[in-house]
Parts: C-alpha cells; sequence; structure tokens
C-alpha cells in the first residue's frame, strides 16, 4: 500500500473552488458543526473531515475521483455511519464521500429474481419493496432499519439469518464502481452464474471503502418464504444450551437464525424488562425457522425435540410474527441492556469454528474474572460469530487498561482456535493494529499489491485495510 505521506494534508483553497464547482448547493459541506456527524460510526470514534460531499450522479463521482487523483486528495467513502470498527471516520484525514443521495432502487425483477440499485438505498426499505413482488433480500444486519445497502455490501455485513442464507457477499451479482482517476468498472452482472475471469464483484465486497466508489450493485432475490416461527429456551448451563444448537443440526434442521446470550447478557436483560427465565439460568437459545405456513408448526415441534435431551428450563414457541415478536426482543434487548454492567464497552466480533464456541465463550467469561472487567457474550451461534462485550469504566485509567488486556486476550485465543479476529464488522482503525496477528506477511502483501492496482497512490480511504 502507498504511504499516506505522499498525500495532500489539507484543502486549499482551490481546492474547495473545485469542489464548490462540482457540489453546488448542499452537495458540499464545510461547516464544522455540519461535519461533525460525518466523521463519526458507531464505533465511537471521530476525526473532522476537512469537506464532505453528497454527490447526485456518477458523473459527479467521476469528476470526483479523476480529481483527486490528480491532486492526491484522501477521500473516505461513507454510508450512514453504523459501522462498528471505524471504517468510515476520516482518522487520518480527507474528503468524506457520501452515498446517500446515490439513493434509487432502479430495478426488481421477480423473472431475474435481482435487483439494481444505488448504494445509498436503506436496506429495511428495500426488503419491504422486495416483498410486495413476494421476493426476499435475505441479509439482516441489526443496522438494517437505518443502513445502506452500499455499506453493507463494503463492509460484508451479517446477521441473524447468515446461518441459512450466508451473508451480504453471497447475494452480489455485480457491482459498478468508479475507480482513481475516473475509471469505471462493471464487476459481474444480472446473472445468477458466471465464471469468465476473476471475480471482482467479489473483491469490492467487504473492501471498505478502499478499492473504488459504488454507484450501482446488482443482487440476488429468493422466493418470500410464506412464514416464521420461534422457540426461545433456557438452560442451566452454557454447555447444555450448545448441546442444545448441536442437537438441532443433528436433527437434519437448519434454522434461519440460532442466537445465544450467556449468564451475565440475560442478567443485564432482566435489569430493564421481566424476563420469563428463571433466575438460575445461565444460557438462553432463541431459534428461527421459515418456509410454508403448512409446515411450521411441524417445524416448531422438531425444535422441541431436538432440544429436550439438553434439558432445557423452559421452552417458549411463537408462532407468525405476532407471537414472535416478543421473543425476538429480548434478544434485541441485549446490547443496549450491557451499559448495565458498566458505562463503557468494547465490542468485538469474534469467530470460531462451531465446535469451539463453548471453549471460546468459557475462555472469554475467564479472562473478564481475571482483568477484573465486566464480560458478556451473545451472538450468532449457527456460524461461531460471538459479540463478546467488555464492560468497564472509561474515567479509570486503570480499567481502561485492564479492558485493552482483555480485549488482547480475546483475540489471542480466538486465534489459538483456529478463528479471526472480526466475524462481521471488518478491521477499520479499531481493529487494523491487530490484523498482522492472523494474516501473514505475504497474505497482507498479496491485499496491498490489489490494493495498488485499483488504488495506486492511495487516495482511498487511507490508514484502513490490511497493511
Amino acid at each position: 500500500m502507498k504511504s499516506s505521506t505522499s498525500l495532500a494534508t489539507a484543502l486549499t483553497p482551490a481546492h474547495l473552488r473545485f469542489l464548490e464547482s462540482l457540489f453546488p448547493g448542499e452537495g458540499l459541506v464545510t461547516d464544522p458543526t455540519q461535519m461533525a456527524v460525518y466523521g463519526a460510526d458507531s464505533s465511537r470514534r471521530s476525526a473532522m473531515p476537512w469537506a464532505v460531499v453528497r454527490p447526485r450522479t456518477e458523473e459527479q463521482v467521476v469528476e470526483l475521483l479523476t480529481w483527486a487523483e490528480s491532486e492526491r486528495v484522501p477521500l473516505v467513502p461513507r454510508a450512514r455511519g453504523t459501522g462498528m470498527s471505524g471504517g468510515a471516520v476520516p482518522a487520518f484525514g480527507g474528503v468524506v464521500v457520501s452515498s446517500l443521495w446515490l439513493n434509487c432502487v432502479l430495478d426488481i425483477d421477480a423473472d431475474d429474481f435481482c435487483a439494481e440499485v444505488e448504494p445509498g438505498v436503506v436496506t429495511a426499505e428495500f426488503q419491504a419493496l422486495t416483498q410486495k413482488q413476494k421476493l426476499f433480500y435475505p441479509p439482516d444486519p441489526a443496522s438494517l432499519k437505518i443502513s445502506t445497502l452500499g455499506g453493507n455490501v463494503a463492509t460484508c455485513a451479517g446477521g441473524m439469518r447468515a446461518v441459512k442464507y450466508g451473508v451480504t457477499r453471497d447475494y452480489v451479482l455485480g457491482v459498478r464502481a468508479v475507480l482513481p482517476g475516473g475509471r469505471i468498472v462493471n464487476a459481474g452482472g444480472r446473472s445468477h452464474k458466471n465464471v469468465v475471469g476473476l471475480d471482482l464483484a467479489r473483491l469490492f465486497v467487504g473492501s471498505c471503502g478502499t478499492l473504488g466508489i459504488f454507484t450501482k450493485l446488482t443482487l440476488k432475490l429468493l422466493p418470500l418464504p410464506e412464514g416464521s416461527a420461534t422457540v426461545l429456551a433456557a438452560f442451566p448451563t452454557l454447555a447444555d444450551a450448545l448441546s442444545g444448537a448441536r442437537g438441532v443440526f443433528r436433527a437434519g434442521i437448519l434454522p434461519t437464525a440460532m442466537e445465544f446470550m450467556d449468564a451475565k447478557a440475560c442478567w443485564a436483560v432482566g435489569q430493564i424488562k421481566d424476563v420469563p427465565w428463571p433466575k438460575e439460568t445461565q444460557a438462553v437459545l432463541v431459534l428461527k425457522v421459515d418456509g410454508s405456513n403448512a409446515s411450521l408448526a411441524a417445524e416448531l415441534a422438531r425444535l422441541e425435540v431436538a432440544l429436550a435431551p439438553a434439558h432445557p428450563l423452559c421452552l417458549f414457541k411463537g408462532l407468525g410474527a405476532q407471537e414472535e415478536e416478543p421473543l425476538w426482543e429480548l434478544r434485541r434487548l441485549v446490547s443496549p441492556a450491557g451499559f448495565r454492567l458498566g458505562p463503557d464497552k468494547l465490542g468485538e466480533d469474534v469467530a470460531v469454528p462451531r465446535g469451539s464456541t463453548v471453549q471460546a465463550v468459557e475462555g472469554f467469561q475467564a479472562m473478564g474474572a481475571e482483568q477484573g472487567v465486566q464480560v458478556a457474550c451473545y451472538g450468532h451461534l449457527g456460524d461461531g460469530n460471538i459479540h463478546v462485550n467488555i464492560f468497564y469504566d472509561a474515567s479509570d485509567a486503570d480499567q481502561r487498561s485492564r479492558a485493552q488486556a482483555c480485549k488482547e486476550t480475546v483475540f489471542r485465543l480466538t486465534l489459538s482456535l483456529g478463528g479471526t479476529i472480526s466475524g462481521e464488522h471488518g478491521t477499520g482503525i479499531t481493529k487494523g493494529p491487530y490484523v498482522s496477528w492472523q494474516l501473514g506477511e505475504e497474505e497482507r502483501a498479496l491485499m496491498a499489491g490489489i490494493k495498488n492496482v485499483f488504488d495506486p497512490s492511495g487516495i482511498l480511504n487511507p490508514g484502513k485495510g490490511w497493511s
């Protein structure tokens, strides 16, 4: 990757005049009070942009990237700022490029089972449009009501339904992107199969704005399932909960979602809402299945039988959205409820092989006890993606140090189990220093070489990546 020392370090008056001409009126933001929101994301990291531009057309994006390459001005692509790793924070300077005005759904085709969209379309709004045509776009990140499809693609967003349906990369058929210098790349297309050349479309997925700026995405759709059903079960130990999960898979059931909460996560939820499980609960599973309405009652019965050998303390079933919602609300409350354990947190999203989940979670809990900080674990059990939340008081320097030490031991254990330090949030700036713990020198060199082909001057999202 090119060194950022060759890049501009501030905008000149000439630079500002160019941006004013290309992005007239509200298309350019330079007032610090208005720019501040564009400098932060859900990682709680922030930095002030040099300026913010809001293109409405691909032509503006092409002209911007032609100019930025010539002037060596760094650009930081951004959507709604829901990322958890600081990937959209201009921590190393630059002009933030917001995609929110590129927000048209261009086509939804029930014959091709695909859609063409601009990157600024809100995920939940797109899903609602597809469902009107009995079509289904499965990726469901927690932020889907406010995040955008472009942001989801840039980070390869996951979600609860990943255990059955996969993650964002599994639904990207094509990407149209503008590269530095104004080059336009069309990768993939509307065909669901394509093995001509390298899969450049997938290369863009998860690239976090380091390779190009999206102007159009082609997404795969599925038939919409008729309905769904949910089971919530509480267990006396974490091992019992994991045994129940294994029983579900061994019974030949592939849930749409399989979520878990450990003892501290369950306790925290109980502090803000009445919960149905008994006090001795040490872990909770929440599972969803979907399919035809005629089959769902039978699927619920199969789930109950599959979980029985793990001896759940209690089990609740919901058939259809109205009955399911109260059960899923308990899972959604975990993140806000966690702050009952401490005023600040380090939120990590490690992933391990499914068979190592118990060892990982028990190890993370032990590390928290050793460091004297609170550790709550929950997440997507079906694919081994564990959200490890380390709660502490940031105003206490000693607690900050112990929380950081706990984070690093979490990463070490994760990697020793054959896992990854990021299952779905990416590396950004919060995990950048630890990438070399997982990726070897040769692998990082290959990635840097690919980056250099797309962005030879290093103007796109500098300081982020794999170096």
